[in-house]
């Protein structure tokens, strides 16, 4: 019948989405770089903030002195997560399409995960936004103002690790997973790390969601671009 076409080729265009196999999955794959390099961010973000001794408090010129003596660390900070920040988004973009192709109609699973990764992308983003005016200022201390770069230092340590957001797009992608748009256990792995990711993030303690996120983020890619048999 007339009037049922438009659905008739609704579902033609899915079946033809999710059965591209290799070709369609460069997405998933590019998610593997955002989890590698996400993680990677983290760890320079971790390897720049001062050790806090009470035997020898900090000051705001001994995190001067600190930042001053890693600029290499700095600048590869910068470029690791700036990286990051934009294979995510184009993960964010593809995991979307992919839910799209099979979740119920008018869901709002796909959005969810999308967005949150894509909030995770512009977070990452502002944690390098400092990054310029510091990291090439460090080249002459003596310039700079030592509470500013204090400012700086907890900025880098804390901005780029509020991955609380992932931890939405992780749940959405467990409850995609459980209606059969994703394998079952992406969808168990996603929902365990998910409500974990998200519970940290609401807690004091946020910025462990640093922590879990790009883990999560990581074996999503990789069930995706492995383990999405189909489905591809």
């Amino acid at each position: 019948m007339v009037g049922q076409e438009p659905a008739t080729q609704s579902t033609v265009a899915s079946d033809a989405a999710v059965s591209g196999g290799g070709a369609r999955r460069g997405w998933a794959w590019v998610g593997v770089a955002a989890g590698v390099t996400s993680i990677a961010g983290i760890q320079l973000s971790m390897s720049l903030s001062p050790i806090y001794d009470e035997a020898n408090p900090l000051t705001a010129e001994s995190v001067v002195a600190h930042l001053a003596g890693r600029i290499p660390q700095l600048l590869a900070f910068h470029v690791v997560t700036v990286v990051a920040a934009l294979l995510v988004l184009v993960f964010a973009a593809g995991l979307k399409r992919r839910l799209d192709a099979q979740a119920p109609a008018g869901s709002l699973l796909p959005a969810l995960a999308g967005t949150g990764l894509t909030i995770v992308s512009v977070m990452m983003l502002l944690g390098t936004g400092l990054n310029t005016e510091f990291t090439f200022g460090l080249a002459q201390p003596e310039l700079l103002v030592a509470s500013d770069v204090s400012f700086y230092s907890h900025w880098i340590a804390t901005i780029e690790w509020l991955w609380v957001t992932a931890g939405v797009s992780a749940v959405a992608v467990g409850l995609a997973a459980l209606r059969g748009a994703a394998p079952k256990w992406l969808g168990v792995v996603s929902l365990v790390l998910g409500v974990l990711t998200t519970l940290v993030g609401i807690s004091p303690m946020q910025y462990l969601a640093g922590f879990t996120g790009p883990v999560w983020l990581l074996v999503a890619a990789l069930g995706f671009a492995l383990g999405d048999r189909r489905r591809g």
